[in-house]
């Protein structure tokens, strides 16, 4: 198991539908207006470009929040490399970014690859993303490729322009010839460490998984299977104690959820008949500033 490290500087999905609370409001603020109310919020996190000043703090859910104070991952590392500079999303909390480099570590010890290749984490001040993700948005998130990290001085175009690799078959019911046991390694030694609230990945993986751990399993209790992470696994945190702001998502259920996760496999290997009942699912609307935590006006830029 990885140990935390002291926090740097002031501290030392995709998301689920239980982190979609709009967080706890703070009377003192003042009221938003209703101009203010109805701004697209991507648009305004999104053009942001650095952190705020403060206190680091995450404000509101994984899905509905922002970050105050956060800080950029280094670029380059002696363990890692961040991805896909150009978004800017290379930002988050200090206990992320610590633990970003912390795993990077041990899995350059412990595994055939030099350290990680890190993708999307947050952007400067949290909030909704341009493109992409529901989540992130908290500062407590972080993407890490499958693909090995074997070369850590790849430059900047290069960053933009390598691709992962996908480690499924059958629609995600397996791994394919591409996974192997150090990517179990890799999600092991990020899933053991105490400050991770859950690990997103697609269900071959967590099967694979179930089906060969012959030692400790408390780690697989919180390796959640979800669509889409074939290319790159999805690691959140918890938030960090004393963060009163900070909304956490439902704790797993108990047990290590292998049962569930086969049982997911065969609904995938055997689809059900659709319902022709079903209603159509309604197209999500993009959050506004009044939809966050009332904090996350005021850590915009004026």
């Amino acid at each position: 198991m990885i140990r935390p490290r002291p926090i740097l500087a002031a501290l030392g999905l995709t998301c689920l539908a239980a982190c979609n609370s709009a967080g706890p409001q703070t009377p003192d603020l003042p009221p938003l207006d209703v101009t203010q109310s109805r701004q697209e919020a991507r648009q305004l996190f999104g053009a942001e470009q650095v952190g705020s000043p403060g206190t680091p703090t995450a404000y509101g859910s994984y899905s509905r929040g922002c970050a105050a104070g956060a800080v950029q991952l280094p670029e380059t590392g002696p363990s890692w490399q961040a991805m896909r500079l150009s978004r800017n999303r290379n930002w988050a909390l200090p206990i992320t970014v610590d633990y970003v480099q912390d795993i990077s570590r041990e899995v350059a010890r412990t595994t055939s690859w030099n350290g990680l290749y890190v993708g999307d984490m947050s952007q400067p001040r949290g909030g909704p993303m341009l493109t992409g993700h529901r989540s992130h948005q908290s500062g407590l998130d972080a993407d890490i490729w499958m693909l090995p990290a074997t070369d850590l001085t790849l430059s900047r175009q290069q960053r933009e322009t390598l691709s992962s690799i996908s480690m499924r078959r059958a629609s995600g019911a397996y791994v394919n010839n591409a996974w192997t046991e150090d990517h179990w390694r890799v999600l092991r030694a990020a899933a053991s460490d105490p400050r991770v609230a859950r690990i997103f990945v697609f269900l071959g993986a967590k099967v694979w998984m179930c089906d060969r751990e012959t030692g400790d399993r408390s780690y697989l209790r919180n390796i959640r299977p979800w669509w889409g992470h074939h290319y790159h696994f999805h690691v959140r945190l918890s938030c960090p104690a004393g963060m009163s702001e900070c909304e956490n998502q439902a704790p797993p259920p108990p047990g290590d959820g292998c049962d569930e996760a086969r049982e997911w496999v065969q609904n995938i290997l055997n689809p059900p008949p659709p319902d022709p009942d079903a209603p159509a699912p309604a197209p999500r609307r993009e959050l506004t500033l009044g939809d966050l935590p009332r904090q996350c006006a005021a850590i915009l830029s004026p």
